[in-house]
């Protein structure tokens, strides 16, 4: 049966989740049909408010997505979830232990939550999120959270998918200074202190904050990060937590920084595409003469090897 992209995307704009869900599928298995969905969701997109949530193993992330999730829907807002899993070494799909903490949420009409295999991605994220993230979008959720696997020092690539992000920490996990190393302080706009009861969380608060004092150049006017204590089990500091993303993207829109973030997000996005592109071509020319010819005159001493890139590429193009 012929694929009716139409029709799935307006059914997925009238909040179908099997339609976003088959949508999304679509994207994560690079579909023929990919180019079509992307031209039938561009019209829809840009009006979701996009949270990203990261920090290391065992600070809580999932705790706290559900958390937010239900603090969210108390306000009405309609929240679409998107859970980079690790993968599994076997199948290649995801383990699925995010959405398996978010059960209490499965029967909201209203929130969709969809685990995404990182399939090896570095960066945190799924190597389809951006895409997953349009569909989301046009299927008119008006806040999407996405959160990272969860493998420490490689998640600063949320910065560049959010409107906002939150970075969690918690006492007696040694990942204050850990993350000060990964440059994870300098990505983000909210901290939250999670599990904010028990023992150190106040020298956690008080590292912290000495963290972003250090390594602080702001002009006036510029968005001074807030630092929120949570025990996201118990739903404690949740509110405070919100109000400090409403705060942040009052802020992002009031300066215009909104519109630069969105920006940039959709230039890395088509770069993203140029380059897989470029890549494939690239693919099928082992064996190419014109490639062998540029080989053979590097090891001859006649071209050095970024002059046959060039050269190469501008045969491709």
């Amino acid at each position: 049966m012929a694929l009716d992209v139409a029709d799935l995307v307006e059914r997925a704009r009238k909040g179908q989740p099997r339609a976003v869900g088959r949508l999304i599928s679509l994207v994560e298995d690079a579909s023929p049909a990919l180019r079509e969905v992307m031209a039938a969701l561009a019209p829809h997109s840009g009006t979701s408010y996009v949270v990203g949530l990261t920090g290391a193993p065992g600070v809580g992330k999932s705790t706290s997505t559900s958390a937010l999730v239900a603090g969210l829907r108390r306000q009405g807002k309609r929240v679409g979830v998107l859970a980079v899993d690790p993968s599994s070494p076997f199948s290649g799909g995801a383990l699925l232990g995010d959405r398996v903490r978010m059960q209490e949420h499965a029967t909201d009409p209203d929130v969709y939550i969809r685990s995404m295999a990182s399939r090896g991605h570095l960066g945190g994220l799924a190597w389809a999120t951006p895409q997953a993230l349009r569909v989301l979008d046009a299927a008119g959720f008006d806040v999407i959270l996405i959160e990272t696997v969860g493998v420490g020092q490689s998640e600063v690539e949320i910065a560049g998918l959010a409107d906002t992000t939150v970075v969690l920490l918690a006492p007696g996990m040694g990942d204050g200074i850990q993350a000060a190393k990964a440059g994870i302080l300098e990505i983000g706009d909210v901290y939250a202190v999670n599990k904010a009861d028990r023992d150190g969380a106040d020298a956690t608060v008080r590292e912290l904050g000495n963290m972003l004092a250090l390594g602080e150049r702001r002009a006036p006017g510029d968005w001074r990060p807030p630092i929120v204590r949570t025990v996201a089990v118990r739903n404690e500091g949740i509110d405070e937590l919100i109000a400090a993303l409403d705060k942040h993207r009052g802020w992002l829109t009031e300066t215009g920084e909104l519109t630069r973030r969105r920006h940039r997000r959709v230039a890395d996005e088509i770069e993203a595409i140029a380059v897989t592109a470029l890549r494939e071509r690239i693919g099928d020319l082992h064996g190419d003469q014109r490639l062998e010819a540029l080989a053979d005159r590097v090891l001859a001493g006649e071209l050095d090897p970024y002059l046959a890139a060039d050269e190469l590429v501008e045969n491709l193009v």
